[in-house]
Formats: C-alpha cells, sequence, structure tokens
C-alpha cells in the first residue's frame, strides 16, 4: 500500500492537467481551479501518509518496483521507479502543501482573467514535475522532470505573455536556466561513465564510496562531477552568477510568484544538492565551492533588496539571499560527523521554513496589488494596516519570520544553517577555517541586513499615513478565498519551526533518509548553540529597529543623499549585473549571430545557389541541340558516326 502512495502523489496532479487542458474550458471555465485544487489536496494526503510510512519502515525507505524499463540503450539502462525516503518525504509534504494554498489563493485572485484554464493547468503541471523531481530514483528521470519543471516556470512567469516585459521575463528566465541545465546534463554523463554506468542514486553513490575507500577515486574527476551538478543547481535556484533570472519572473502573477519561490522550482536546486551530499561530502573542493557560492549570494541579494522599491522585487531578492543561506549550510558539511549532519538538517529545515513564510509574503505582497489595482510600487502606497487588517497582520508574521524575530519558524532554522557555518570555521584543516570564518561573519551580516529589508517593506507598506495610488479610493480587503490562505500560511510561520527545532524532530526524519544509512559517518547528535542563537537575535532586533528608526521614526535619514549615495545607487541598479550580461554577453552573441544570418544568407546560400545553377547554364549551352527538327538529329547522328568511325581509323 505505501508504494502505491507514490503513485498516487504523481497521478492526481497529472490528471489534474489534462482534464482542464482538454475539457476545462469547455466544461467548466469558471470552475478550472477545481480539478488543480483537488489534485494538490489529494496529493497533499498521500504525501502525509508517505511520511508516515516513511518513519514507520524498517529501511527507512518507501518504494516502487523496478521492472518497468524506460530506456535500455546500449550500457544505458533507465527504469521508471520511485523512492521516498526522509528527505523526499519532507518535500512531499511541503510542495503539496503550500501548492494547495497557492492553488486555492490563485482562484481568487485570477477569477476573471481570460486565462483562467491555462493558468491551473499550468500550475498542476507544475506540481507534477515537481514532484516527479522529487520522487524519480535516478538521475535520467530527475533530469526529465527538472526539464518539465523549467517548461512549465516558462509558461506561468509568461503568462500574460501579450505583456512585453512578461514574455521578455519569461524568455530570460528559461534561457538563463538552461545554461545551467547544460552543466547537470554534463554531470550527470561524467557519473555514467565513471562510476559503474549506472543511473541509479544509490549504485552511483556506492560505487564512488568503494573508490574512495579503495583509494582509486580521482577527486579532479569527483570535483568536476560535482561542479557540474552544482551548476545545475545554481541556475534553478538562482545563485550567483545565473541569479539574474529570478527578479523578473516577477512579471508572473503573485500566485506563481509564490509557488516558484517558496515551493518548486527554485528549491529544486538545493534538493538536488543535498540528494548528492555522498558525493560533496567526499570532495571538500566542491563543497567549500559550494558555500562560497552561496554566502557570497545571500549578502549580494541581500544588499541590492535594502534600496528596492518593488514589494515583490523585494521579496525577490529575499529569495535569493535565502537559498543563499541553504547552498552556505550544504557546503559547510565538509564530511566531518557532526556537522555533515547538521549541514543537511539546516539546508533542509531552512528550505522548509522558508516555503512558509515566503509563500506568506508573496500572497500578502498579491493582496496589497489586488487592493492597489495593481500597483506594487512601495512609493505610491503606505498605511495600509487600517484598511487592509488581515493582510496586514499576516504579512507581519512573515516578515518577523523572515527576519529571525526570536522564537519564530525563521530563527531556529536560520540559526542552524549558521552554526553549521561556525562549526565549519571551528573544524576545518588548511585554508578552509578563514574561508569559512569569512563566511559566518559574512552570514551574520546578512542576517542583520535581512531583517533590516524586510521590516523597511513592512513599514513602507503598512505604516505612516494613509496613500493611496491614482485611481484608488476605498482600498479593500481581499476575499475569504485568499484571506484564509494567509491565515493558515502565517500560523505556520509563527510555530513550526517551534515545533520541529527545539524537538529535533526535523533531524529525526532526515536521519531516516537513505543517505544517511548508507554513510553512516553523516550521523550524529546536534545541541543547540544557545551563544550563537542570543547573539543573532540581537542582531536581527538591531535591523528591525533600524528599519523603524529610518522609515517610521526618522523618515528623513532613509533619504540616499545622506546613506552613502553611491552604494545606494549602486545596489538600486542591482549592482548593473543586467547591463554587464547585455553588454559582454547577450550583445556580442546578438551580433554573432547576425553575422551568422549575413554568411548564411549571402554567402552559404550563393554558393549553393551558384552550384543550383551550373546545371542551367549546362542546359543552356545544350539547348540549341534540342530543337525538334528530326532531320537536324539525322544529321548530328550521322556526324557522330563519321566521327567514331575516324577515330577507330586512326588508331
Amino acid at each position: 500500500m505505501p508504494s502505491t502512495y507514490l503513485w498516487m502523489i504523481l497521478a492526481l496532479p497529472l490528471l489534474a492537467t489534462v482534464i482542464i487542458a482538454t475539457v476545462g474550458r469547455k466544461l467548466f471555465p469558471s470552475k478550472c481551479h477545481l480539478p488543480c485544487v483537488a489534485g494538490a489536496v489529494g496529493a497533499c494526503v498521500f504525501a502525509v501518509l508517505t511520511l508516515i510510512a516513511v518513519l514507520q519502515s524498517d529501511t527507512g525507505a518507501v518504494e516502487t518496483g523496478r521492472d518497468v524499463v524506460w530506456i535500455n540503450a546500449g550500457k544505458m539502462t533507465a527504469n521508471i521507479s520511485l523512492r521516498a525516503d526522509g528527505l523526499t518525504a519532507i518535500m512531499l509534504v511541503m510542495v503539496t502543501f503550500i501548492g494547495s494554498l497557492i492553488a486555492i489563493y490563485a482562484a481568487g485572485y485570477m477569477h476573471g482573467d481570460p486565462g483562467y484554464p491555462r493558468f491551473f493547468a499550468a500550475v498542476s503541471g507544475f506540481l507534477f514535475f515537481m514532484l516527479g523531481l522529487v520522487l524519480v530514483n535516478n538521475f535520467i528521470l530527475l533530469y526529465a522532470c527538472w526539464e518539465g519543471v523549467g517548461l512549465c516556470s516558462y509558461l506561468l512567469i509568461g503568462f500574460w505573455f501579450a505583456k512585453p516585459s512578461a514574455a521578455a521575463a519569461a524568455r530570460k528566465a528559461f534561457l538563463v536556466t538552461r545554461l545551467g541545465d547544460i552543466g547537470l546534463f554534463i554531470g550527470i554523463l561524467i557519473l555514467w561513465q565513471n562510476f559503474g554506468h549506472s543511473l541509479e542514486y544509490d549504485v552511483v553513490f556506492i560505487n564512488v564510496k568503494e573508490q574512495y575507500d579503495a583509494h582509486t577515486l580521482d577527486p579532479n574527476l569527483l570535483f568536476w562531477a560535482c561542479f557540474c551538478l552544482f551548476v545545475g543547481a545554481a541556475g534553478k535556484s538562482a545563485q550567483f552568477p545565473l541569479h539574474v533570472w529570478l527578479p523578473d519572473a516577477m512579471e508572473g502573477p503573485s500566485p506563481v510568484s509564490a509557488l516558484i519561490h517558496a515551493a518548486t522550482m527554485v528549491t529544486a536546486g538545493v534538493y538536488l544538492v543535498a540528494r548528492c551530499t555522498p558525493l560533496f561530502g567526499l570532495s571538500p573542493n566542491a563543497q567549500m565551492l559550494v558555500a562560497i557560492i552561496g554566502g557570497f549570494t545571500a549578502l549580494l541579494a541581500a544588499v541590492i533588496a535594502v534600496t528596492q522599491t518593488d514589494l515583490k522585487r523585494v521579496l525577490a531578492y529575499s529569495t535569493l539571499s535565502q537559498l543563499g543561506y541553504m547552498f552556505l549550510a550544504l557546503g559547510s558539511g565538509l564530511g566531518e560527523q557532526k556537522l555533515a549532519s547538521l549541514a543537511v538538517m539546516a539546508a533542509i529545515f531552512h528550505l522548509f521554513t522558508h516555503a512558509f513564510f515566503k509563500a506568506l509574503l508573496f500572497l500578502g505582497a498579491g493582496s496589497v496589488m489586488h487592493a492597489m489595482h495593481n500597483v506594487i510600487d512601495m512609493r505610491e502606497f503606505g498605511g495600509l494596516r487600517k484598511s487592509l487588517p488581515i493582510t496586514h497582520w499576516t504579512f507581519l508574521c512573515g516578515a518577523a519570520a523572515l527576519a529571525g524575530f526570536p522564537l519564530l519558524s525563521g530563527f531556529w532554522s536560520k540559526d542552524e544553517v549558521l552554526a553549521t557555518t561556525y562549526g565549519a570555521w571551528q573544524h576545518g584543516h588548511g585554508a578552509q577555517p578563514i574561508v569559512y570564518g569569512v563566511l559566518f561573519f559574512s552570514a551574520l551580516f546578512t542576517a542583520g541586513l535581512t531583517a533590516f529589508y524586510t521590516f523597511r517593506a513592512y513599514f513602507m507598506t503598512f505604516w505612516g499615513d494613509e496613500k493611496l495610488p491614482h485611481g484608488v479610493e476605498h482600498p479593500h480587503e481581499s476575499p475569504a478565498i485568499m484571506a484564509w490562505p494567509l491565515r493558515i500560511l502565517a500560523v505556520g510561520a509563527l510555530l513550526v519551526g517551534v515545533v520541529l527545532g527545539p524537538t529535533h524532530l526535523f533531524q529525526k526524519v532526515i536521519d531516516e533518509t537513505w543517505v544517511i544509512q548508507a554513510f553512516p559517518h553523516l550521523q550524529g547528535a546536534h545541541h543547540p548553540n544557545w551563544a550563537l542563537m542570543a547573539g543573532s537575535s540581537v542582531i536581527a532586533l538591531a535591523g528591525i529597529g533600524l528599519a523603524y528608526l529610518f522609515y517610521v521614526k526618522q523618515p528623513s535619514l532613509a533619504d540616499p543623499a545622506i546613506t552613502l549615495p553611491s552604494l545606494y545607487d549602486l545596489s538600486q541598479a542591482k549592482f548593473y549585473f543586467d547591463e554587464l550580461y547585455e553588454l559582454t554577453i547577450v550583445k556580442p552573441m546578438t551580433i554573432f549571430a547576425h553575422v551568422c544570418r549575413i554568411v548564411d544568407a549571402y554567402l552559404l546560400d550563393g554558393v549553393v545557389d551558384l552550384l543550383g545553377q551550373i546545371p542551367a547554364f549546362l542546359g543552356f549551352l545544350v539547348r540549341p541541340v534540342q530543337n525538334g527538327l528530326v532531320q537536324f538529329y539525322a544529321l548530328l547522328m550521322a556526324l557522330g558516326m563519321a566521327g567514331f568511325a575516324l577515330s577507330v581509323l586512326m588508331r
């Protein structure tokens, strides 16, 4: 029975996609959300049952049969099989639960949109591919679902495709993430070629471990395999330098932003690196690279978020920063017993809590847009806490959780990330202590920036005198179908950390995963670092207090002319990464494409056309001979025979 749960988790969203796409517009155009919501909620029920089955299983996993062969070509064989262990079960619950609430919210938010059926068909497809990515048991199926997630993100980001900026954002997201996908595919090929000609996770990981124990493992080969896998993860999870697509993805509807940022697409990269911990754990250089990129992205995105005026873009850069935290944790395991266990747990724990408060914040931003007639520039409105009371209080819960306010969900998970990095600093060898020490203090500074920019957005939106955009006279709270998901997510943002943090329930679930069982050295008890937690709490409260001073108490202090104008301009311009890429990559490639077009159209086509004219020219030369006169043909035959006879006689 537990194995049936896995198929049902996939079948329900897929069935919803098929129903909506084929008959939804004709049979129930205004009720197309029903199959989507039913599929997501049903999948959530089976995900919870799967989690229970995993915890009760003697092997710590639930698996379907491996007798269905998908690919059988030469040495490459791939079966269609599903597997759920502790890591998978947590991801399943998170994706389906958050996805269900977003689908319910979207039913109200997207009401009346002419693309209503198309939207929910794409959302169900998005959930199907994301769940498939988490459930599959080999790299080639993972890659197939990985590309499916990319396709659905393209469709949803560009949902309002008649809007040029939305079409451009969808194209940008699709192309940038494809760059990462090339790296992922190369990494998969390296693993298949060098570690047992297998695509199954467990076979690859065990073969790598056996070579490592036998001292026959080429560390450079493993590093490049991990590097390529991480390139794919960085593309999907928008890490530097492939981070530029995610802020532009705000052009999609707000429920899409919540779905991408909280539950589905961007979490895929974190999941991939966590799943491949047995590989990264045997390559310290690869782990350090993950930590450096993660730490740098976290700081860079936080600095940019401080000056953004678009509410959704602030949250987008916040997602970049928090994903950087997750990769920082994964890169800080170092293979040491307690640290390796803490690294996986900290990253996935933060991913789990982040899904609640970030979905809440994006849906709250959508509620603000709904009331402000789609205006999202925080300079155009303010003082909304009285006119939007539900949105205000729920947004405050999400903001406090993101800022790391003591005892809320972000507080517990963020401190686990800091504890992992601190442990890597204290227990590293060679150059590692220096690198991880810098990353640790960078993470602390980023935590302060996070609290500041989060409450900057909150105070600018909900505090001060009421200010409304042009054309908005009586702002109204969102309807119940949008308000209830906000309330439920707010409860999660407040309590999920308390339930899973001090009780160590989360670590117990992670410890059930096959990664822990196949590699016992990853196990290890963890005790909270109370001094570190107290210090990070002070930093978070200081950031909140500073935001209150700048944007409530003395707003004049927030004048760019006073607060580091040069850095302010750089931050507001996003450090000109888009312009830099445009100048160094897009324009040269565009010029190269034009040159290729000219060469193709005028040189290559000209040569081909010239060759095509040769038969015509030859025909032109012999055309007088083919004049249709029988006596002329007879004369030619006689002359030919005479010439032949003459040549014979002259020998």
